[in-house]
């Protein structure tokens, strides 16, 4: 069952004025044509070099930026069409866990108001009683223990954690409203190799734990290959291989593919 159908997505940017006055014409095709589907409970991996579009891909499907033109069909809806209080519900069902973890967090929030966020805004969809503060505080701590964290960390803040550990925040904040999917968008590129990959497993038993569905997003074929289920391979706005990772991996069919295997040194002599 397909959770996420993409259907001739495109994002066409306009070139805007200089910085130094001077103008430019034209456009970008940040986005040209893409047509995927995300498997319900699978993690499909999108990976290419930085300026392919994936970041901007990522945001389209969670409509956090407008197409130019296309359609996302989420869990059987077309959310593209959406609106008002129907798109606010199905943005339950979605989140993104963001690149820089310390960027993402708002510096003049303790964690424990970081993670309590969405519940507070979203209260009314979850429980039309809404969520009262006790409520909130025990789903803050069941969120800090399943990304391995304690209770300990709720009135700090974020600058007083560690790459990982504000990373670890995030993804808690992510979690908050029990989501189907998450773009995982570059989660571990700003971080280093052993905290990193202490997070892509934390990710691998958060998706067995709550059945979540992944887009994960990665310049990295070695971290992609070892999280995803498949692997899209997008160059220059365009998705131009798709297939199982076993595939991808030992019998790439595009030129661009083979490329970015070869550029690995573990994955070009294995």
């Amino acid at each position: 069952m397909h959770l996420v159908e993409v259907r001739n997505l495109t994002k066409i940017f306009a070139l805007a004025e200089s910085s130094f006055g001077g103008r430019r014409s034209g456009e970008v095709r940040a986005v040209d044509d893409v047509s995927l589907d995300i498997r319900e409970g699978e993690t499909l991996g999108l990976v290419g070099e930085s300026g392919s579009g994936k970041s901007t891909l990522g945001r389209l499907i969670l409509r956090l930026i407008e197409p130019t033109s296309g359609t996302v069909v989420f869990d059987g809806v077309d959310l593209l069409q959406a609106n008002g209080s129907k798109l606010r519900c199905l943005r339950r069902d979605m989140q993104i866990i963001f690149q820089d973890p310390f960027g993402s967090l708002d510096p003049r929030y303790r964690v424990e108001d970081v993670i309590a966020e969405p519940l507070i805004l979203h209260g009314k969809s979850i429980d039309q009683k809404g969520v009262g503060r006790d409520a909130r505080r025990r789903r803050v701590r069941e969120l800090l223990s399943a990304v391995g964290m304690d209770e300990s960390a709720m009135p700090r803040y974020p600058h007083e954690f560690s790459g990982g550990q504000r990373q670890r925040i995030g993804i808690a904040r992510a979690l908050a409203l029990r989501p189907k999917f998450i773009v995982a968008d570059e989660p571990v590129s700003a971080l280093d190799v052993s905290v990193g990959a202490q997070i892509v497993n934390l990710l691998q038993q958060l998706q067995r734990d709550f059945g979540l569905t992944y887009l994960f997003i990665s310049h990295s074929m070695p971290v992609v290959r070892y999280l995803s289920t498949r692997i899209a391979v997008m160059y220059r706005g365009k998705i131009v291989e798709i297939g199982s990772t076993e595939l991808i991996t030992s019998r790439p069919q595009h030129d661009y593919t083979r490329k970015l295997l070869a550029a690995t040194p573990q994955m070009a002599s294995s």
